[in-house]
Order: C-alpha cells, then sequence, then structure tokens
C-alpha cells in the first residue's frame, strides 16, 4: 500500500510523526508520502489557498519508505496538492492525523483534520481521520497502533464513494470500538470579551462544550465520553433528500 499522510497541527506535530513512526514497520505498506502544513492549522476547516501560491518544501526522513513535504497552506490545499502534483499517482488511503484534541460531532465541520479527509475523497481516495481526544499529557500510541490495525480493512473492504472514516480515541486503555453515528454539539461561552491596554475591546473564542445527547452511547461523544474508540462513517453530501419533494412542492 501506499498511504498519505496529512493532519492539521503541522509536519512536525508529535501526532503524525508517530503515526509515520509506526507505519514505517508495517510490511504492508510499500511507501509512506507525508504532504503537511508547515505549521499549526487547527480548526481551519476546508479553507483552501486560491490568491497566492502555495510552496512545497521537501522533509527528509531516515526511513526510505517515508517522503515528505511541509506546505504553506491548507490541510485541503496538502492533500489536492499531494495527489494532483506531488504524487506520481494516488495513494491507496489518506490518512488524517492523528490529531491532538477530539474531532466528535458537529466539529467535523471546523476541523482542519476531517477537511483533509473529505480532500481525499473529493479527489477519488478513500480516507480516514484519526484523532486523540485529550489534550493532557498525550499518549499517540493507542491510535497510532488502531491506525495501524484499521488501515488494512479499509484497503480490504473498501468504502463507498463520497464516505470516509472519522475516528476518535480515547484516553488511557480503551474499553473497546464502538461504530456510531455523529453527535450533536454546541458551545457556551463561546467568546471571552477583553480590554486591551489601550482600552480597546478584543474578543477570545474559547467556549465550553454542551453536549446535547451526552446520554446517547451510540453517539461518537456519548461512547467516546464512556471510554470507547469511536469509528463513524461520514458522507460528503449534505443534501436533505426527504425535503427534496416537499420543497419542489412549493413551486419557488
Amino acid at each position: 500500500m501506499r498511504i498519505l499522510l496529512c493532519n492539521d497541527d503541522g509536519i512536525f506535530a508529535q501526532g503524525i510523526i508517530a503515526l509515520r513512526e509506526r507505519l514505517e514497520k508495517m510490511g504492508e505498506v510499500e511507501r509512506i508520502f507525508v504532504v503537511a502544513p508547515d505549521r499549526e492549522r487547527s480548526a481551519i476547516g476546508h479553507g483552501i489557498t486560491m490568491h497566492r501560491p502555495l510552496r512545497a518544501r521537501e522533509v527528509k526522513y531516515a526511513s526510505p519508505k517515508s517522503a515528505g513535504w511541509s506546505v504553506d497552506g491548507t490541510p485541503a490545499d496538502c492533500v489536492k496538492l499531494a495527489v494532483e502534483e506531488l504524487l506520481d499517482k494516488p495513494p491507496d488511503l489518506v490518512v488524517a492525523g492523528i490529531n491532538l484534541g477530539a474531532n466528535l460531532g458537529t466539529d467535523v465541520l471546523y476541523s482542519g483534520t476531517v477537511s483533509a479527509a473529505v480532500e481525499a475523497v473529493i479527489c477519488g481516495c478513500p480516507a480516514v481521520a484519526v484523532s486523540i481526544t485529550s489534550y493532557d499529557d498525550p499518549d499517540f500510541s493507542v491510535a497510532a497502533d488502531f491506525t495501524a490495525g484499521i488501515i488494512p480493512v479499509v484497503h480490504r473492504e473498501g468504502l463507498p464513494p463520497g464516505t470516509l472514516l472519522n475516528v476518535n480515541v480515547p484516553p488511557g486503555r480503551p474499553k473497546g470500538v464502538k461504530v456510531v453515528r455523529l453527535g450533536n454539539m454546541k458551545y457556551v461561552n463561546i467568546f471571552d470579551r477583553r480590554t486591551d491596554p489601550r482600552g480597546r475591546v478584543y474578543y477570545w473564542m474559547a467556549g465550553e462544550v454542551c453536549d446535547l445527547e451526552d446520554n446517547c452511547p451510540d453517539t461518537d461523544v456519548g461512547a467516546n465520553a464512556r471510554g470507547y474508540i469511536t469509528v463513524t462513517p461520514v458522507q460528503i453530501d449534505l443534501t436533505n433528500h426527504g425535503e427534496l419533494e416537499r420543497i419542489r412542492g412549493w413551486y419557488i
């Protein structure tokens, strides 16, 4: 297999390094291409760069299995550039991560890591996004091992067009794996209003998570909070097909 790695934490982040080093040990993996932002681009969503050139700088690795490029763009830029220009042919699988921090529920819409996987799907490549749901004293080994295990399964079983897998690994020793739907979250107390030394008001975005379905073990949010690795198939078709006929009846 030829694997493309990307993330939104930057090419020198611990998560993507741990994943690359773990995949280098896999006999099934022939080649690993790392194409990732040159700095952190978290929560940038699916932004792409259109009004300036992109620059890719080669990054050398000790293992002959791996090749890398640092790109001064977004995660979606990185995947698009890799598939269209940097690689001689499309990868067998794109893995986005390992992200530091959760990408659960509706946060997938903001996530640069998940957007990298979405861009891979748009480019016709199967993709998996992987995150650990903790910031404190992060240990990427469990997520790296799980990813190494799921890669050959995805390669063998395949994913339907327009679909990616979103994986979230809890801290500590997971209780198991749950295949579940996305949860529904919102944030409260989002903006912290402050005043700078010159008396000008500014706002710092933070917020506290308010899980609207915290008692639902069949969501990624609920299952992950209970200590399970969650796997969610996410599709990029945002159409509400059930509403098509009703809205056609509006005669607009």
